[in-house]
């Protein structure tokens, strides 16, 4: 098979190196030779799944275990589908060119809704039953996990088993069980007994086990368990410490430009900025860092292994680490004169400082990226997000300074309560920026390049789990004039305006806040066709409107519906830590307009996670409510 793929198929698609899988530091492991077999599927193409920080830690964690595999598949893009069917060939492994449905276990993550109908598309290329009910005993048990698993009901259809929460321990909780299942009948597995074994781990789900009974309104009406052992609530899994928490640090190197191309190294995870609209500081708390020895130790590996010249520190907000300006200073003492840089993905405004911009471009100048999200106070205060303009002007004025030019700022459109004089705010955000910029420039007697802004503007989505999940999303009609109205306020031309698709926001709310019903209309969406639904150009909205009228479901419904307090969520069964309460308290709070302190630098706020699990806030720059923010 390998031969004919690459004698034959790949010299005729573009970018082969997609699928070749000879990257350095790939895994590869004898076939016969492991206890378990299992497929890493991203549901998008390689350069975004290879840039991907949960493949990489997943991938050679489980990898890191002798008697386990882990080999990955990722969507093949249009040309390469059309080969493999043209060649009567399945969608296969790119290590071994191993069929998708002769793994044992096939894990996908879901890092976004617009991908769901990819992996649909993927189990049938790789020969695998699209519907759970429909597998037999050889066949794949399908997993999932990631940050869209916590809404589970729209996949529950086409997914074994559910796994909820962070992967590090439960993963391989999950393979060792599979792999004494087939050991103790002699390699083969027994679907139903194998998932009863299965409902015993904890942060594990399974939706065969549930029935969900809806009332006339459509509204759920009770999430039903038919298996006795099966827990009332899947609480999420979480790592303590992340000191010890496995992180590869001879991660593969891949060969293709992908999207993040450069050494990742994890400085905390979580976070309690506590923005209301954000599904992700809700469903990764507490903060947990990583401490700044292990953080060298790690970095050091990494410029070693892989030869990369730039090193990024992730988390949902790395300026926020207690340890920044030293870790990054330490780091770039000892490697900048090989050339090596270090980046920040995500920045917040009011914790980026001069220092920290100095530090940065000791190396290499790229562009530097701000959220504020809304162009007013009253509305940044609505979402909590904690942000000035004073911030933003002074952090623009430090990057200016150090030689930056080029500023990017995210804002969303259709917040609750939002009206013209934010959007107003939001194109004289950018001209305040500029006009500073053009200020540092004369003073300075720079040359080169003026100052530039770019604005990114994004449609609101709510999110389940977070306190605007109650909430309606704003009509199509008028978000797109909100884009439009926008439009006509920037007029510089040293202002780029970017607005992403309102008919793709629009298809995002409903599965992002949707329940098992849509599972036919995923079905029969991608039975017309539809796949890589975040891709523009392959995006097809008009056969998902319909196709989700035609199995009786009112879309309109799905994404402009208000939810009362007292209605039953159909992600009610999924704990993430965070009590509903607290949720209700924050939507409560933001139609006040009142703001909720940082619980890293001020008081407890009881959101429920350190209380009801056995997890705490981790700093290592010093305790909670001593810091400063």
């Amino acid at each position: 098979m390998r031969q004919l793929i690459e004698n034959k198929i790949l010299p005729k698609v573009e970018k082969p190196l997609r699928y070749l899988g000879d990257e350095w530091n790939v895994e590869k492991k004898d076939w016969d030779s492991v206890r378990l077999k299992t497929a890493f599927a991203f549901p998008d193409i390689y350069e975004i799944g290879m840039s991907h920080l949960g493949l990489r830690i997943i991938y050679h964690l489980v990898n890191d275990r002798k008697d386990f595999l882990m080999e990955r598949v990722f969507a093949p893009w249009t040309d390469m589908e059309e080969e493999l069917k043209k060649n009567n060939l399945p969608l296969f492994s790119i290590e071994s060119y191993k069929p998708l449905n002769e793994f044992d276990v096939v894990a996908f993550t879901l890092q976004y809704e617009m991908s769901f109908s990819n992996i649909l598309n993927m189990l049938d290329l790789g020969r695998v039953p699209v519907r759970s009910s429909e597998r037999g005993n050889s066949d794949p048990l399908v997993i999932a996990g990631g940050p869209c698993a916590y809404n589970p009901e729209p996949l529950a259809d086409f997914i074994d088993a559910f796994v909820i929460g962070e992967g590090e321990e439960v993963t391989l909780e999950v393979f060792e069980v599979i792999a004494r299942h087939k050991e103790a009948r002699n390699g083969q597995m027994q679907r139903e007994q194998l998932l009863e074994e299965l409902i015993g781990i904890a942060g594990v789900y399974i939706p065969k086990f549930y029935h969900v009974n809806y009332l006339p309104d459509g509204k759920v009406k009770e999430i039903q368990q038919l298996n006795e052992n099966a827990p009332k609530f899947i609480a999420k899994r979480y790592m303590k410490n992340l000191d010890t928490a496995f992180y590869p640090t001879k991660p593969i190197v891949p060969y293709l430009e992908v999207i993040h191309d450069r050494a990742m190294l994890e400085v905390l995870r979580g976070c309690t900025r506590g923005c209301r609209f954000c599904q992700a500081g809700m469903l990764y708390r507490p903060v947990r860092e990583r401490h700044p020895e292990v953080l060298k130790e790690q970095a050091e590996k990494l410029i070693r292994n892989t030869g990369y010249n730039e090193i990024s520190l992730t988390s949902l907000s790395s300026s926020d680490y207690t340890c920044i300006e030293p870790v990054i200073k330490e780091l770039l003492d000892k490697y900048s004169e090989e050339g090596i840089g270090i980046s920040l993905p995500s920045l917040r405004v009011d914790s980026f400082s001069m220092d920290l911009a100095n530090q940065m471009q000791r190396v290499r100048k790229s562009s530097l990226t701000f959220a504020p999200e809304a162009g007013t106070q009253r509305l940044r205060d609505v979402i909590n997000k904690g942000v000035t303009e004073e911030n933003l002007m002074q952090v623009s004025e430090a990057a200016f300074r150090e030689g930056w030019h080029k500023i990017k700022l995210y804002f969303m459109l259709g917040l609750p309560t939002e009206t013209n004089e934010d959007l107003d705010g939001i194109a004289d955000l950018a001209y305040k920026v500029l006009v500073i910029g053009d200020r540092v420039r004369r003073e300075q007697g720079m040359k080169g390049p003026q100052p530039q802004i770019t604005i990114s503007v994004a449609g609101f989505v709510p999110k389940a789990h977070t306190p605007f999940q109650w909430v309606s999303q704003t009509r199509l009609a008028e978000l797109k004039e909100k884009q439009q109205y926008l439009r006509s306020k920037i007029k510089n031309k040293r202002v780029t305006y970017n607005y992403h698709d309102a008919q793709l926001s629009f298809i995002e709310a409903i599965f992002a806040k949707g329940d098992r019903k849509l599972g036919k209309a995923l079905y029969t969406a991608w039975q017309k066709g539809c796949k890589f639904d975040g891709w523009s150009q392959h995006f097809k909205y008009e056969t998902w409107l319909e196709t989700i009228k035609e199995v009786g479901l009112d879309p309109e419904w799905y994404a402009y519906r208000e939810l009362d307090y007292n209605d039953i969520l159909p992600w009610d069964h999924i704990n993430i830590g965070v009590k509903k309460q607290y949720l209700i308290q924050e939507h409560e709070k933001a139609m006040e307009i009142a703001v909720t302190e940082d619980c890293r630098f001020n008081d407890c706020t009881v959101c429920g996670i350190c209380q009801d699990f056995d997890v705490a806030l981790d700093l290592k720059g010093g305790k909670p409510g001593e810091l400063k923010s």
